[in-house]
């Protein structure tokens, strides 16, 4: 049984950084968008490389801010689209 403490404490929000990269087959999916909508995270572009005729991959760096639920079932997401991610912990100097 959850007490007010375990409650309190999946409300949190929490901030996570990642790196995305998103295959040219994907440019005309609404990856990012769909974190925002289908998983209620706020996403912050923090950069992005993207050509504009689209002819290679893209990447994001993005800071996602959500409870650490919306976070873990938004990365289940990115990665059941075998997307590359990459965060604090394998990102090195990016």
């Amino acid at each position: 049984m959850l007490n007010k403490t375990d409650m309190a404490s999946d409300n949190l929000l929490t901030n996570k950084r990642i790196r995305v990269r998103i295959p040219k087959d994907y440019h005309q999916e609404p990856v990012i968008s769909r974190l925002v909508s289908d998983y209620g995270l706020t996403v912050n572009i923090t950069a992005a490389i993207l050509g504009a005729n689209a002819v290679g991959d893209g990447w994001f760096d993005l800071e996602l801010q959500g409870t650490d639920a919306q976070i873990k079932s938004a990365l289940n997401h990115l990665k059941e689209l075998n997307l590359q991610i990459w965060d604090e912990t394998t990102a090195g100097d990016w």
